[in-house]
């Protein structure tokens, strides 16, 4: 059965982000497709995305190879992410639906629930599955779709600390979500806004390449 090319894109980009393939190394389609058990035909279509995505460049006699960003492309990342968030949660305030409010609500709920026992790990699976389902509840694909690949890239390029106070970080996804849920569009901008800097605060950059649980890639 032939595997399709977006499932080996998802996988080398994961590995790419987990420093499983460290930056600057090679990326031979006949090593790849032994890796994934694929042909090298779904290889190289995931190799044409990840290009276009940044995860991979080609050289000149080397071939594919992952990216070195740089530490400016690394801060625009950031920015970007500052600008878009707030625009996904008003968005989202004006297009969700029942069922994306219901999971909301659910996260939000477990996340505080959690972060008052200490959980950390599942605090950063929550806060990943939060946003995520922020991003869906905006009902637009190319903001989706910009907002996941930055994610993928923040964890690729930053270490995400884990906030000093779970449980106010906790209660702002609280806010988020109830102002989602009243449709009030300036005020989940406002907090997502606040909530954005806050975790931006907390980042650094990578300096070497370490395992990355991509569930925290975001809080």
């Amino acid at each position: 059965m032939r595997v399709p090319a977006h499932s080996v894109c998802t996988a080398i980009r994961d590995d790419i982000v987990a420093g499983v393939h460290e930056r600057g190394s090679r990326l031979t389609e006949e090593v790849l497709a032994r890796r994934y058990g694929v042909s090298r035909v779904p290889v190289r279509e995931a190799l044409r995305t990840l290009e276009a995505e940044g995860f991979v460049v080609t050289r000149r006699h080397a071939g594919a190879c992952v990216a070195e960003p740089t530490g400016q492309e690394a801060a625009d990342l950031l920015e970007m992410h500052r600008l878009l968030e707030p625009l996904c949660a008003a968005r989202a305030a004006e297009r969700r639906t029942q069922a994306h409010l219901k999971v909301l609500r659910g996260l939000a709920r477990l996340g505080q629930e959690r972060a008052a026992s200490g959980s950390g790990e599942e605090l950063r699976a929550l806060g990943g599955w939060f946003h995520e389902t922020l991003a869906q509840a905006c009902d637009s694909p190319a903001l989706t779709a910009t907002l996941t690949q930055l994610r993928h890239k923040i964890a690729w390029m930053y270490v995400v600390e884990t906030p000093a106070d779970p449980v106010a970080a906790w209660s702002e996804h609280g806010a988020i979500a109830d102002a989602v849920a009243r449709r009030d569009g300036e005020r989940a901008r406002a907090l997502t806004a606040a909530h954005t800097e806050r975790t931006a605060a907390g980042c650094r950059v990578r300096t070497s390449q370490h395992p990355v649980n991509m569930s925290g890639a975001w809080h």
